[in-house]
């Protein structure tokens, strides 16, 4: 099969594409689009049979209204496990032990705050993941070595391996009471949008931290903020934010009990590792007439 790849050229999985047998042309002679980007999304000829997303998310294409159901859809939901929930790990760790207010105070003198106020993840509390796919499925063996209770919520409220509990999302309104993390990695639909808003944070603990690895828009900031700044929850780690990129300045930068990081969950290097083998695979199915193994529904956007 010919495939194209925009708006950037990632070498590894054109590579992989081409010592497979595919080759690489422009758009109006491809029979599918490999699209590594976020906005910008092509007028698609009629010679394109399907798209292959570079992304776990698809919110950004949904939101620029391209996801033509004429064409068949597929993305890297899944590809990204180890690397999203190793930072996450890293995440939950550096917020609980306070490293954010450690790092911005420069000084010795912040001891007392971590001394008296770090959040041990041994010491009987409750994770909760929000969107418990195959993310999740890592991040619960990384933190399995924790005597963490863990909560598990997906859409279905099939069983998840390796929580104590699952939880289908119509159930949430149990869950927030009693997380004393709670681990964003929802994707981000209609349905999703600001899903953790301000009658959430009141239902959580005021010690709870909220870790956002899924997608800025899965949280109100406005409410966020407010949040922190009445204290109604613990502390908050974001890869992801809205707006994105965070503006320089905004009061989510100046809190203490706040980490950010800029969407570094799951880095470009990292992607291009991967990508190779899951194109061609897909390429395969596609070619056999078989589903992706990564095949978006487009009315759905996942």
């Amino acid at each position: 099969m010919k495939f194209a790849m925009m708006p950037q050229r990632w070498d590894m999985p054109a590579q992989a594409l081409i010592d497979a047998g595919h080759e690489e042309v422009e758009l109006d002679q491809a029979d599918f689009l490999v699209f590594n980007g976020t906005e910008d999304f092509p007028e698609l000829p009629e010679n394109i049979q399907y798209v292959q997303v570079a992304f776990a998310g698809m919110d950004a294409l949904r939101k620029q209204g391209v996801l033509d159901a004429r064409v068949r859809w597929a993305n890297a939901a899944g590809l990204y496990a180890d690397t999203v929930a190793e930072s996450t790990l890293a995440m939950l760790l550096a917020v609980g032990h306070k490293y954010p207010a450690i790092i911005n105070a420069k000084s010795w003198g912040i001891r007392p705050l971590p001394d008296q106020h770090t959040n041990w993840l041994y010491d009987d509390k409750t994770l909760a993941i929000i969107g418990a796919g195959g993310i999740a499925g890592r991040l619960l063996e990384f933190v399995s070595g924790f005597p963490l209770h863990t909560i598990a919520v997906n859409t279905s409220g099939k069983p998840v391996e390796g929580a104590d509990e699952t939880f289908s999302i119509e159930q949430v309104e149990q869950v927030w009471p009693r997380a004393d993390y709670v681990v964003l990695l929802a994707p981000l639909t209609e349905a999703t949008e600001h899903m953790v808003n301000a009658s959430v944070f009141a239902q959580l603990p005021n010690h709870a931290v909220l870790i956002n690895v899924g997608r800025g828009g899965l949280v109100c900031t406005e409410d966020l903020v407010a949040a922190l700044e009445q204290g109604q929850i613990g502390g908050a780690a974001l890869d992801v934010t809205e707006p994105e990129p965070l503006p320089d300045g905004h009061p989510l930068w100046q809190m203490d009990n706040v980490l950010i990081t800029p969407h570094v969950a799951n880095t470009s290097e990292r992607m291009q590792h991967l990508l190779g083998p899951l194109f061609v695979e897909n390429a395969r199915r596609f070619a056999q007439g078989e589903t992706m193994l990564t095949e978006v529904e487009p009315a759905k956007g996942y």
